[in-house]
């Protein structure tokens, strides 16, 4: 899923000081899961929001709204009536969403409440982990599943480096070195043949750095 994190209620108040009438617009995917943009947090923020405003002796309206996903035209035509009437729309959704929202309701200014950290996984309540770049070339059936990709900090697709020290990384004795995790894991697969395979280099292009990608599913009639 997609793992997001709230932003300063400092940041927040600065981008939407000058509102009369906002909308928090939350979003019931990835970033509920992960606390950081659903109904709750659309709540949470709109009453600490109201809060602050009054002590400043300023009326706002601030409304609250939470869609099922902020990344589906379908379900951002449930404010089509209501978007243009406002200020601004404070999206808790991910980067996805707000882009999705702003491109769709032009004439409204469309504002970030939360940061898009990364792709990743529930470790347990209140804890996630990266687990995926979304390179757009995927390696795990060449790693047992351990993405190089995400979790080693230096990219290596033919590791482990020189900096692994007993399974940890360079970078901190709390984490796990990634081609550790990799090699730990074919072994127990009895698949080590596979690691004594020199990958190829990396066709990066499909990468995130190298611009905005397209996914077209053929089957799928326009």
């Amino acid at each position: 899923m997609i793992v997001a994190s709230p932003k300063p209620m400092e940041e927040i108040i600065d981008t939407v000081k000058d509102c009369k009438k906002l909308l928090i617009l939350g979003c019931n995917e990835c970033v509920t899961v992960c606390e950081a943009g659903g109904k709750k947090e659309v709540g949470v923020l709109a009453s600490a929001l109201r809060m602050y405003f009054a002590k400043q002796g300023r009326q706002i309206q601030i409304d609250e709204r939470t869609l099922e996903r902020q990344c589906d035209h379908e379900y951002l035509e449930e404010i089509r009536d209501i978007a243009d009437t406002y200020d601004a729309i404070l999206s808790l959704a991910c980067g996805v969403g707000v882009q999705f929202t702003a491109e769709k309701y032009l004439a409204t200014v469309v504002l970030p409440g939360v940061n898009t950290c990364f792709l990743g996984a529930t470790e347990e309540r209140g804890l996630w982990t990266e687990r995926c770049q979304a390179c757009g070339a995927c390696v795990l059936a060449k790693t047992g599943g351990i993405c190089p990709v995400s979790r080693c900090a230096k990219r290596v697709l033919n590791g482990p480096c020189g900096g692994s020290t007993n399974g940890k990384c360079e970078i901190s004795k709390e984490v796990d070195c990634a081609w550790q995790l990799i090699v730990d894991r074919l072994t127990a697969l009895g698949k080590m043949d596979e690691y004594e395979q020199i990958a190829p280099l990396k066709d990066w292009s499909t990468d995130r750095a190298g611009g905005p990608r397209k996914v077209v599913k053929e089957d799928v009639q326009s």
